[in-house]
């Protein structure tokens, strides 16, 4: 008889495994600003600059940075030892907008911070709704509001979004908005 397949969730990384506000001190520091995350009510760090900057400039300078901002990036708390426990009872998909480019570097963080994976797709955009889909993921964890919106209305899955100052618009009843690991945790374990 053949084994049941366990439960297959799909992943995003920053703002999700990543604490939300992991690359603020960066862009802090290379354009002289003390932006909080409170300040970024909507996915564009560029909306809570105090004054205007130019949008590929700032394109040229993440791109730039990328690499060495992910490898130094902040595993947000309780993350590690929650997916250590899911590792052998889901699996674990982690479908991220980086680029490929960053694809060793992620792998890297992901080994020297000890978070299990079973796959790591890159899909370089924020659009993640077919990669979702191409693995059958049956929940998905995310911090961006259209992706989670999209991917729960679309597949018809459940969507842990992870609760930002940059997420807050109304979501339809199959997102569901956690705090922190520890309630997505405790929502997992009433559903699967």
């Amino acid at each position: 008889m053949k084994a049941k397949e366990k439960p297959r969730f799909g992943i995003d990384i920053d703002g999700t495994v990543t604490t939300p506000d992991t690359l603020i001190p960066h862009i802090n520091k290379q354009y002289n600003t003390n932006i909080v995350l409170d300040d970024i009510t909507e996915y564009d760090f560029l909306c809570a600059f105090p004054h205007p900057v130019d949008r590929d400039e700032f394109s040229r300078w993440f791109k730039e940075n990328e690499a060495h901002m992910y490898t130094v990036s902040e595993i947000a708390k309780d993350a590690q030892s929650i997916l250590r426990n899911w590792h052998s009872l889901y699996e674990l998909v982690y479908i991220s907008a980086r680029d490929t480019s960053v694809l060793h570097v992620t792998h890297k963080w992901f080994e020297e911070n000890k978070v299990p994976y079973h796959h790591i797709e890159l899909v370089g955009s924020h659009d993640k709704l077919q990669t979702a889909k191409k693995h059958n993921v049956e929940v998905f964890f995310e911090d961006k509001h259209d992706n989670a919106v999209a991917i729960a209305e679309e597949l018809n899955i459940p969507v842990l979004l992870f609760n930002t100052p940059y997420n807050q618009n109304a979501v339809p009843k199959n997102v569901v908005r956690v705090n922190n690991w520890i309630e997505a945790n405790n929502w997992i374990k009433r559903h699967f």
